[in-house]
């Protein structure tokens, strides 16, 4: 049986910058603390699609990702926390030859995860049926999770995020990247909320994703500080990263919450929340990604995120 323990999660509130929140209080749901490697919304994600598996007898589990991916290194932690095989398809075949130094592959195959890079060209073909029917012939008896995570299994397993404990808040607030965890929070929601979604990519096309698995219209998709797409950062994002961590001693990634927290403080700056709201930002892990990032920041001679 795979181990899924419930986990209460602190909600902390966020202090230190009274000046800009006088009239809000803003709260951050810990999710980030529920795993020490399965944080956030992949333990959500996942959790049903794992249970899933094992109810279909599968051999292992699959799934797709990118060089520094948060959903593949949570899976090839899960699968060996559950004893079960894991295979990551990765995104460009010159990555196999940088598995050492890429801490996210390191890491996945140090869990016991099994990478099959493809080419680029190759990947964006993945949802197609010839090419999973394909995977379905090479990975026999694999139970296949999109990229990301997002399905039917994943969006109910987001829906837990919400609890008694989150009702009295006015705004929720989501990094967005699927759309499948925004889709759960969305579904979860009560009437008087606003769901507020930081889109980690230009445009808001995830809108249409949410509104494939909720009919609810209480949500709001942003991508004013996205900084320029996905995994695009610049100076002012890690300064601010870097000094929201100094003043609460809470670590943000820079491609989902570091932007979302940077969008919620230029909402309240610009005051276009309510006055005297009660906000939540629900901090959906992620921080494994750092390191690859200053990887990256490091050869542009840019500052490093603490």
């Amino acid at each position: 049986m795979f181990n899924f323990p419930d986990f209460k999660v602190p909600i902390q509130k966020i202090e230190g910058f009274p000046t800009l929140f006088g009239m809000h209080e803003l709260y951050i749901l810990r999710e980030d603390q529920m795993h020490l490697e399965v944080s956030g919304n992949k333990y959500r994600k996942l959790k049903y699609n794992f249970l899933e598996a094992q109810s279909l007898n599968s051999k292992g589990l699959l799934s797709f990702g990118g060089a520094y991916s948060n959903h593949i290194a949570a899976l090839a932690a899960l699968g060996k926390q559950n004893e079960i095989p894991t295979v990551g398809i990765i995104r460009g075949e010159e990555l196999f030859s940088k598995i050492k130094e890429n801490p996210t592959l390191s890491f996945a195959v140090a869990c016991g995860m099994q990478l099959d890079f493809i080419s680029r060209q190759a990947y964006k073909k993945k949802e197609e049926t010839s090419f999973i029917n394909t995977i379905k012939e090479k990975f026999e008896n694999y139970y296949i999770i999109p990229e990301g995570g997002t399905n039917n299994l994943a969006v109910k397993g987001c829906e837990e995020i919400l609890s008694d404990h989150t009702h009295n808040f006015d705004y929720l607030c989501v990094p967005v990247g699927t759309g499948g965890t925004m889709s759960g929070i969305v579904k979860a929601s009560l009437p008087h909320q606003t769901v507020l979604g930081f889109s980690a990519l230009k445009g808001t096309f995830q809108e249409e994703i949410i509104k494939k698995y909720t009919h609810k219209t209480n949500f709001e998709l942003l991508d004013d500080y996205c900084f320029g797409g996905y995994g695009k950062i610049d100076e002012t994002l890690i300064r601010f990263i870097n000094e929201f961590k100094i003043k609460t001693t809470i670590a943000l990634d820079p491609i989902y919450t570091g932007k979302m927290m940077y969008g919620i403080f230029e909402l309240v700056r610009q005051q276009k929340l309510k006055k005297n709201s009660r906000i939540l930002a629900i901090h959906t892990g992620g921080l494994q990604g750092i390191t690859g990032m200053n990887q990256k920041l490091k050869k542009k001679q840019l500052p490093q995120i603490e």
